[in-house]
This record gives C-alpha cells, structure tokens and sequence, in this order.
C-alpha cells in the first residue's frame, strides 16, 4: 500500500511538472499581450479656421529583439523649455509644426468648442494649427512644466 501511495505522488508530481513546463514564462506571456498604443494628441487648423483636437496612434512595427519603432520623422532641432505653473499664452497659432512632449509638471491647451487637452508627464501633443484661431495654452497645478519642444523638417 505504501508503495502504491508514493507512485501516486510522483505520478501526480511528475504530470504537474509537464502541465507547468509548457506553461509560458512571464517573456512570452508579455509578449503575447496586446500593447497600449502610443497616443499622440494632434491639434489643427479645420477648415472651420477653429483649432481641434484629434488622438493618433502612432503606428509601431517589430524592430529588433523586444522593440518596436515607428517612421522616421525628420526634424530640424530640439529645446527644452521651462514655464511657470500660472502661465497663460491666449489664442495662438503654433509657430510651425512641432512635437512637445511634458516630461514634468501640468499644463493644457483649450482648443474649439472650450475642449482642454490636458498635458501631463509623458503626453505627446503635435501642434499643427498653424493657421486660424488658434489655441490658449496655460498652467496646471503649482509646479514648473517642463517640456521637449522638437519641430519637425518641411516636407
């Protein structure tokens, strides 16, 4: 009887040892997971002469090993900027297509309609409305914003 019982156990340790090795790891399971897109928030000039506000998903492919890239986009520079947590620039047009990424603090944009576009650490916002109305940009909360401000090459 005893003897039976211990086959019983390694029978039943070694079945849950196949079962558990075809299980995926933690790479494969991230792997298999469907991704959060990578969300820009592109504002324009619509052919109402009112800034809008749209989201884009930028569209990634596989690149090497885990990566994964998007087109280049050619740009001509890249500053960083600093402004307070009360400031407010009112209606404007972008000076020329360009990205700004918020790496700290809070701002928005008010767009047509009232919409604000708020603008937290890591928001990626494509400022295409260089004609038009325009948008108000101001601060949010009670820290500097700083920003990435990378205008893009003419086509």
């Amino acid at each position: 009887m005893r003897s039976r019982g211990r086959q019983l156990v390694l029978a039943v340790l070694v079945g849950w040892f196949i079962v558990m090795w075809g299980v995926p790891t933690a790479p494969d399971v991230v792997g298999a997971q469907r991704r959060t897109p990578l969300v820009v928030t592109r504002i324009y000039a619509g052919p109402d002469g009112q800034t809008h506000a749209e989201e884009i998903d930028v569209k990634l492919v596989p690149g090497s090993g885990v990566n994964e890239i998007s087109e280049m986009v050619k740009v001509t520079g890249l500053q960083f900027r600093r402004t307070a947590p009360n400031y407010f620039v009112d209606w404007h047009t972008a000076p020329r297509r360009q990205y700004v990424i918020t790496l700290s603090g809070r701002g928005e944009v008010e767009v047509a309609g009232g919409k604000k576009v708020p603008l937290g650490p890591g928001h990626i916002l494509l400022a295409d409305d260089l004609t038009g109305k325009g948008h108000i940009s101001r601060g949010v909360g009670t820290e500097d914003r700083i920003s990435l401000t990378i205008p893009i090459a003419e086509r």
